[in-house]
C-alpha cells in the first residue's frame, strides 16, 4: 500500500518600519549651482547656493521639507562688476519618494514655494520674489540613516514671469521613523486541511489453475508433453509480473507416507525448476509444496 500525505507549509514574514518611514526627521546639508535669468544684471548668470533644510515624513513616502540657503558668488556686470551681490532663499516643499523605505536608491519628484531676497547688482536695495519650484532627483541611502541626493529644480518668478534653474547635491541623515509601533496582525488560522480517505487495500484475487503434468511410475522428470501446458502459465506470470503462484505436487496411495511426501516434494520442485530455469519466471514468485498422501491422486 501506497500511501501519499500532502501538506502545506505556510511562511509569514514581516517588516518592521524602517527609519525613512513614516514619523522620520530628515537633516540635510546642501550645496546647489545656481542658474539666473539674463534680465538679471550679473556678470556670469550663475553662482553658489549653500544651505540646509529639515524635513517630516508624513507617510512612508510623502516627506514636507524646509530649506534656506544663502547666495555666493554673484557679481554684477559692468561698473558693478567687483560687487559680491549677497542673497537667501527660504522655500517649502513636498516630496513624494518612489520605491521601499530601506537601504537603496528611492527617486522622489517634489513641488512647493519660495521667498527669495537678492541684491540688486546697479540700483542697490533687494529684489524680493515669490517662487513656485518644482524638481526631481534621487536619494541613495547607504544606511537607514545616513544618505546622498542629487537633484535639479525649476525656480519660476511669480513676480517676474521669468524661470531660474539650480541643480545640486546633499548629504543628510534619517531619525526616529524605525521607533514607531506597528500594529499586529493576527493572521486567520488556516481551515483544518481534512482527512484523507483512507486507502482500501483491495484483497489479492486467487486462480486456481490445474496443471496434468504426468510423472513416470517413482519418477520426478517433467515428461516433455507436459511442458506446453507448464509454458503457459510463464507466460501469463511474465504478462502480469505482480502474480506469484504456488506448484502442488501430489502422488498417488501406493507407498509409504514418507515416501510419497518426499516424491511429491520432487515432483513440486520439477516443475518451478522448469517455470523459472527455462522460461524465466522469477525465483521469489514461485513457491513448491509436496501434499503426498494427504491429497492423493490415486
Amino acid at each position: 500500500t501506497l500511501g501519499v500525505v500532502i501538506g502545506s507549509l505556510v511562511a509569514a514574514t514581516s517588516m518592521g518600519v524602517l527609519a525613512q518611514g513614516q514619523g522620520a526627521v530628515e537633516v540635510e546639508g546642501f550645496a546647489n549651482r545656481y542658474f539666473t535669468d539674463v534680465q538679471r544684471d550679473f556678470a556670469h548668470d550663475e553662482g553658489n547656493l549653500f544651505g540646509a533644510s529639515v524635513g517630516y515624513y508624513l507617510t512612508d513616502d510623502v516627506e514636507l521639507a524646509l530649506s534656506y540657503g544663502e547666495y555666493h558668488d554673484l557679481r554684477g556686470e559692468g561698473a558693478a562688476g567687483s560687487k559680491n551681490i549677497k542673497g537667501n532663499l527660504t522655500d517649502l516643499k513636498a516630496l513624494y519618494h518612489f520605491g521601499q523605505p530601506g537601504v537603496g536608491l528611492r527617486p522622489y519628484v517634489s513641488g512647493g514655494v519660495g521667498h527669495q531676497s537678492i541684491g540688486d547688482a546697479n540700483k542697490g536695495g533687494r529684489d524680493t520674489s515669490t517662487l513656485a519650484i518644482v524638481g526631481g532627483g534621487a536619494k541613495y541611502y547607504f544606511t537607514e540613516m545616513l544618505y546622498a541626493r542629487a537633484g535639479v529644480e525649476a525656480l519660476y518668478n511669480i513676480d517676474k514671469g521669468d524661470t531660474e534653474w539650480q541643480a545640486g547635491v546633499g548629504v543628510g541623515l534619517n531619525f526616529g521613523g524605525s521607533t514607531r509601533q506597528v500594529a499586529q496582525v493576527t493572521e486567520p488560522a488556516p481551515e483544518p486541511v481534512p482527512a484523507p480517505a483512507p486507502v482500501v487495500e483491495e484483497a489479492p484475487q486467487v486462480v486456481r489453475v490445474e496443471l496434468d503434468v504426468k510423472f513416470d511410475f517413482d519418477k520426478a522428470a517433467v515428461k516433455q508433453e507436459s511442458y506446453g501446458d507448464i509454458k503457459n502459465l510463464a507466460d501469463f506470470m511474465n504478462q502480469y509480473p505482480q502474480t506469484s503462484t504456488t506448484v502442488e505436487g501430489h502422488t498417488d496411495s501406493v507407498g509409504t507416507d514418507a515416501y510419497n511426501q518426499k516424491l511429491s516434494e520432487r515432483r513440486a520442485n520439477a516443475v518451478r525448476d522448469v517455470l523459472v530455469n527455462q522460461y524465466g519466471v522469477g525465483a521469489d514468485r514461485v513457491n513448491s509444496v509436496g501434499y503426498g498422501e494427504s491429497r492423493p491422486v490415486a
